[in-house]
């Protein structure tokens, strides 16, 4: 079957657009392919810096031919729905239509609409010009007098249509002034002459030969693979970076990896330092040597091949990055000189929020909180306020100013030059912690804190302004500091009680959802083990984690059979007789030994759990619930609960309404699906 070659042909397109392009491109023409009748049997999409290109297989050359019966209004209906029905189905009169029969509706009119199907062709002449006005760049362009917008100025458009054993065909159609062909062109420097192209496979190879790899992941798995074998000849490592990688590979067409080096005396300089320098001023790799420590050497990646060797290349970014390191230390050595807490002042002229203040007055809220949590997590509390009134004041840094991306840890560099204790300086750097479901925990008390202040302190400043996340929109990372929260609690093992109003705890109990789901908890025991009033975020957690214990045992399974059949009793005799059962028994009323049994096993276990839980052990909790199982099943084997003697019915009501009450000291099993 026939297949589409579509390349556009650009100027540079920005790396960290490529890849998300490419998809958009692939999902933009499927999908109207479909919507044309034209379904396809697979596509692949590929981004370079000055292409996009799409291929399509196995297409038809038609789209089929269509029957749809249209239903209208009934016989005999007011004329504007006749008229507004002839319209809508491309009728000229109702004698086009036909008559339907309904035993129920009567008479009805049913428009029948053949519609023929069309050259592939012909339709992809039509699909492709308007994909390409609508195409969703996230920035794009205009140039020279015309009203095209794309991310840089558009040279040429490929588009063939046709089988690998037939000449294919042009699909023709115009954009931006540029007439469709079957013509590309490779390499800028390498081999920049046009190249004509018939369909995807001989484009491919075409591109190879004029020096252009047009996949985006094998240019990466060269760079990756070269530099790793370049690095291991001279005794280093690569120190692996996939967004450096992923933007590298958006910036050549034919990868060449090269080694240069710079003076080791920067290596004084804190390693994060001169990684991000050289990262961000020349996308170069860094390496480390056999001991681990950084090495004074870069990978760099050009897209071309040098015919000295790289000499000139690895020479120029020698001397860009000596200059951008010689500027870093200068920011450093700059920065060491000012004690951190006389760039608090400064604090005062940098605006968090319009409606929250100036940096300087979050910081003196995050004191304040900081200092109230420090006793509940076993923090020293003039140590943790320390750590409170530094954690911004490296952003008045210089090195900060450089590289926003620094803040944290180059306050934890000068705290411990400056000779703050270990607890503080640690406590700057990890109090950001974690910005990712990766990251790094806070795991000492002075940096827990003052990491749950700070987050804490930014969650309720933004609800007591009404400023909170919609949608997928969250430009303040409030659901990323919830979740913080939530991750420093559970992984430390800490019973920290929120205190926070109701709508910013429902709030963490969506993300504590998430949280758990991502795990691997089931969502409806999560669901059965949070309140509205639930802020322990260690108890949600592990009240979740033994009810997922308890409910994969035969016990467990069992117990809950015996509590949705109490439930469901319960339920309908309470509807019946208009009021709610209490739970308290008459141990004289008890005529059955098995609900004997039960009774005194319910209130055993009810002081059981109660103790489980009044010392947060809900395994042990959970374990004794699990031994009502038999005399749960015995009950409900034996004894009949809507006795004729209304006394012992009610006495029956009531212990299950015990049992279901002592069920939900922990968890409520009503809301327990399956």
């Amino acid at each position: 079957m026939p297949e589409l070659l579509l390349e556009l042909f650009s100027e540079e397109i920005p790396a960290r657009f490529q890849r998300r392009a490419a998809e958009d491109l692939k999902k933009a023409v499927t999908n109207a392919l479909v919507d044309a009748g034209l379904v396809y049997e697979g596509a692949r999409a590929f981004a370079t810096p000055r292409r996009l290109a799409l291929t399509v297989s196995g297409l038809p050359v038609r789209s089929p031919d269509t029957r749809e019966e249209k239903k209208g209004p009934k016989v005999g209906a007011p004329q504007p729905a006749i008229d507004g029905f002839l319209r809508s189905a491309g009728l000229a009169s109702l004698d086009q239509a036909k008559v339907e029969s309904d035993p129920k509706k009567g008479d009805f009119y049913v428009a029948v609409i053949n519609k023929p199907g069309a050259d592939a062709v012909e339709l992809l002449s039509g699909i492709l010009p308007k994909i390409l006005s609508d195409f969703p760049w996230a920035k794009s362009m205009r140039w020279g007098s015309g009203s095209f917008n794309w991310v840089r100025p558009l040279r040429a458009i490929t588009a063939t249509f046709g089988t690998e054993n037939d000449e294919p065909i042009v699909v023709p159609f115009a954009t931006a002034g540029i007439e469709s062909a079957q013509t590309t062109f490779g390499h800028r420097f390498l081999s920049p002459d046009a190249i004509r192209v018939k369909r995807f496979d001989d484009y491919v190879t075409a591109l190879e030969r004029a020096k252009v790899v047009l996949d985006i992941d094998r240019r990466k798995d060269i760079i990756r693979g070269d530099a790793d074998q370049l690095a291991f000849a001279q005794g280093l490592t690569v120190i692996h970076d996939e967004g450096l990688l992923e933007e590298v590979a958006g910036l050549v067409e034919w990868p060449n990896v090269m080694m240069g080096s710079f003076d080791p005396e920067f290596l004084k300089l804190p390693e994060e330092v001169i990684i991000a320098t050289i990262r961000a001023n020349q996308k170069c790799f860094c390496l480390r040597d056999a001991s681990g420590k950084l090495a004074p050497n870069f990978i760099i990646t050009s897209n071309i091949i040098p015919t000295d060797g790289g000499a000139v290349i690895v020479a120029g970014n020698e001397r860009v990055i000596r200059a951008r390191l010689s500027d870093a230390a200068f920011f450093y050595q700059g920065d060491l000189a000012i004690p951190l807490e006389h760039g608090l002042p400064k604090l005062e002229d940098m605006v968090f929020h319009a409606k929250l203040g100036t940096q300087f007055a979050m910081v003196k809220r995050l004191v304040d909180l900081a200092a109230e949590i420090a006793p509940q997590v076993g923090a020293d509390v003039e140590k943790t306020k320390r750590a409170a009134m530094l954690a911004k004041a490296d952003l008045v840094t210089g090195m900060v100013g450089e590289f926003p991306e620094l803040q944290g840890l180059m306050g934890r560099y000068y705290a411990t030059a400056q000779g703050e204790p270990a607890e503080i300086a640690n406590a700057l750097e990890m109090h950001y912690k974690p910005v990712g479901p990766s990251d790094r925990v806070p795991t000492e008390p002075v940096s827990i804190a003052v990491a749950l202040a700070d987050k804490l302190n930014v969650l309720s400043g933004f609800w007591s302004i009404d400023e909170k996340p919609t949608g997928s929109r969250d430009p303040f990372a409030l659901r990323r500091a919830a979740l913080g929260v939530i991750r420093i609690v559970t992984e430390n093992g800490l019973k920290f009680p929120l205190k926070v109003d109701a709508d910013l705890l429902a709030f963490f109990h969506d993300r504590l959802k998430v949280s758990l789901r991502d795990a691997g908890a089931r969502h409806d025991l999560v669901d059965a083990v949070i309140s509205a009033d639930s802020n322990d975020i260690l108890q949600v957690t592990q009240r979740a984690e033994a009810l997922s214990t308890l409910l994969s045992s035969d016990d467990g399974k069992n117990l809950l059979a015996g509590y949705r059949r109490a439930a469901n009793i319960l339920a309908a005799e309470e509807k019946k007789d208009g009021k709610s059962y209490a739970g308290a028994v008459d141990q004289a009323a008890l005529k059955l030994p098995e609900e004997e049994a039960l009774a005194f096993a319910v209130d055993a276990v009810h002081a059981a759990v109660a103790s489980h839980v009044g010392k947060d052990d809900y395994r042990g909790a959970m374990g004794e619930l699990a031994t009502l199982r038999a005399p749960v099943d015995a009950f409900f084997t034996a004894v009949l609960v809507n006795d004729a003697d209304p006394a012992v019915r009610t006495n029956r009501l009531n212990l299950l309404a015990r049992l279901r009450d002592t069920m939900h000291l922990v968890a409520d099993f009503g809301k327990v699906a399956g």
